[in-house]
């Protein structure tokens, strides 16, 4: 029993080891793809850096008011344009790319090799979390330019959980988008079709003071990584968002249920 035991120990232990290192050259390889394309990785990050630094121009003057929140202008606008700069990496950009790689039969060939499809799509969420910490690092050292403190030591593991939960459910999102594309031409409308209304209803670029709205909004995934964004940032003690979490794992769960139903490998005749 206990020779059989080692034996079955033994070849899981090669296996899990064969797995752990496909899916580091799996993130290795994504990382690599994507600074050697310095035109699409300068605008992933100069883009939000941009609009956080015009906003900063705009609304600098402004102090905390009611409108935001109790808030500054610039501490609302740290943390949501950190939302909308993971939208940008986790769903958007990623719907694009499978699009793109299925129809011109990259994904065809990554099936056919040992890789799983499950460290395929792991390989891809551990690189989009990557560009998204450097891109919220990025937007919060310019609000920090512009005088917004730094979020409260207490609050950094929520706003790492917050920020990770995110990631992963646009990323889910993102793939279950990709799969109801036919044809790459067509993803950039498909997906802001998508994204676009959402942006503007969940208070993105102005805060939404209709509470019909923000009972919409607050049941879809941007407003809720919104507000835990926005908790994270600008509370000193506050526990784990709850609700807003939910909303997020529950969204990420049905992209991912839709993904697995959905997504094909190979190009739509």
């Amino acid at each position: 029993m206990s020779i059989t035991a080692s034996r079955a120990t033994a070849g899981h232990t090669p296996s899990r080891n064969r797995g752990l290192r496909l899916l580091w050259h799996q993130i290795r390889y994504e990382q690599l793809s994507f600074w050697r394309n310095p035109q699409s990785a300068f605008f992933t990050f100069v883009f939000p850096v941009v609009v956080m630094a015009v906003f900063g121009g705009l609304f600098g003057g402004i102090g905390k008011s009611e409108f935001y929140y109790g808030r500054s202008a610039l501490q609302y606008y740290v943390s949501t344009i950190a939302a909308v700069s993971v939208l940008g990496s986790c769903y958007s950009q990623l719907a694009i790319v499978l699009a793109m790689r299925r129809q011109s039969g990259i994904l065809k060939r990554v099936r056919a090799t040992p890789l799983s499809a499950s460290g395929y799509f792991a390989g891809l969420v551990a690189h989009c979390v990557l560009v998204s910490v450097v891109d919220v690092l990025l937007i919060t050292a310019v609000g920090r330019l512009y005088g917004v403190p730094l979020p409260a030591v207490s609050q950094w593991p929520t706003l790492a959980v917050s920020l990770v939960l995110g990631a992963a459910a646009f990323c889910a999102l993102g793939v279950a988008v990709a799969s109801l594309i036919r044809n790459a031409e067509a993803a950039p409308s498909v997906v802001q079709l998508v994204l676009f209304p959402l942006v503007f209803i969940s208070g993105t670029y102005m805060p939404i003071h209709s509470a019909l709205l923000n009972g919409i909004a607050g049941a879809l995934p941007v407003k809720p990584f919104n507000d835990a964004l926005l908790r994270a940032f600008t509370t000193d003690h506050a526990g784990l968002p709850w609700r807003d979490h939910a909303v997020l794992l529950l969204w990420g769960v049905a992209g991912a249920a839709v993904a697995v139903r959905r997504f094909r490998w190979d190009a739509r005749r």
